[in-house]
């Protein structure tokens, strides 16, 4: 069985780590640092208007020139926000991150944030999938044949 988004989010826990897009890069970094995320969420009026990652820092830093830390995040941030549901399975996300070159979705339901899912999550929850099956398998192999 495939786990979904919903069951993700329930052992890992749906802590979501934000920025307002006035708020400073060097804030948005010491925040990532802090509590060991490679993305925040961009939020104004309970909103999601963007994601800041590691990645947007070091893509800016490299054609900007980067030098100021008390620039916006909305300077630096992806304006490209892509959702997921609680009801997506992991496979899918993967597909779906894997197409649109991205690490980290948030998850939407009833139009109001619910959680984070990076593509550490997804690629940690596929091999637990992958090993609860593989010893399913071996427990049916290994049951039917002293059965018989």
């Amino acid at each position: 069985m495939q786990t979904t988004v919903n069951q993700l989010l329930k052992r890992k826990g749906n802590q979501i780590w934000s920025v307002a897009p006035t708020d400073s890069v060097d804030k948005a970094v010491k925040l990532m640092a802090q509590r060991k995320v490679g993305a925040l969420m961009v939020m104004k009026d309970n909103a999601v208007v963007g994601v800041f990652s590691e990645r947007d820092l070091a893509r800016n830093m490299a054609h900007k020139g980067f030098s100021n830390p008390n620039i916006p995040v909305s300077e630096m941030m992806s304006r490209q926000v892509y959702y997921v549901n609680p009801t997506m399975t992991m496979v899918d996300c993967m597909k779906f991150m894997t197409e649109k070159r991205i690490r980290h979705l948030p998850v939407m339901e009833n139009n109001k944030l619910v959680g984070v899912v990076s593509i550490g999550d997804v690629v940690n929850s596929i091999i637990q999938d992958q090993e609860s099956e593989i010893k399913d398998l071996e427990n049916y192999i290994i049951g039917g044949t002293f059965q018989g």
